[in-house]
């Protein structure tokens, strides 16, 4: 399978790095570029990328209310927000917008192609560092009060599915789910995929938030 992605940016030398970095690879091809939000929206609509590489700041409509935009005309795409700074403002409005992940721009190649790659099986791009960071930031916008869980939806779940997403929530990888509740990755991932349905979220973003909103998890 060939993952196709949309190249945002309103750069085009840096459009044109991208694109040769991705053509590179056997199983990832770059299928169009926007140099600002309104057009990337178009062209996601006409070309139904896997993955949108999505710049913050454009001309025009910005990345994030692009990502918005983007996300609820073609669901089945993700996006990747690019940002410079580490886990801004920006950033964290692209994730909540529904974006799967950021990367910083200055970030090395091989990093990119995993987290494009990632991001296109499903999985999200964040590091247990950046779960951190992204926690600080979505502390200000929990709910106050009492610690009992606040979304019924929480009752779906098995024993065995929440503790993995506490897991998750920690900022743990698969491998180290699996290591700390001692299954098998695979047994791990579809856990995983298990909790995504149940609970009708987009990502192991989205994921992570909602621990913490529904009160499974704190911020510590």
């Amino acid at each position: 399978m060939t993952i196709r992605v949309l190249i945002a940016d309103d750069e085009a030398l840096l459009r044109m790095a991208f694109s040769t970095v991705l053509d590179a690879q056997p199983d990832i091809t770059p299928v169009g570029e926007a140099a600002d939000g309104a057009e990337v929206v178009r062209l996601a609509r006409e070309l139904r990328p896997d993955v949108v590489l999505m710049d913050v700041r454009m001309p025009g409509t910005d990345g994030i209310e692009a990502t918005r935009r983007l996300v609820r005309a073609c669901p089945e795409s993700r996006v990747l927000i690019l940002t410079t700074f580490d886990l801004d403002e920006y950033a964290f409005a692209g994730i909540d917008a529904g974006a799967s992940g950021f990367l910083l721009k200055n970030t090395r190649p091989d990093e990119l192609l995993t987290a494009i790659r990632s991001v296109a099986a499903g999985d999200a791009a964040l590091s247990p560092r950046i779960t951190r960071l992204l926690l600080e930031s979505v502390r200000p916008h929990l709910p106050a009060g009492t610690d009992a869980p606040r979304d019924n939806r929480l009752h779906r779940l098995t024993p065995r599915e929440r503790e993995v997403l506490v897991e998750v929530a920690r900022g743990l990888s698969n491998t180290e789910i699996a290591a700390t509740l001692h299954l098998a990755e695979a047994t791990v991932k579809s856990h995983l995929g298990r909790i995504l349905h149940k609970l009708g979220l987009r990502d192991r973003i989205q994921a992570v938030i909602y621990a913490y909103e529904s009160r499974l998890v704190h911020p510590s």
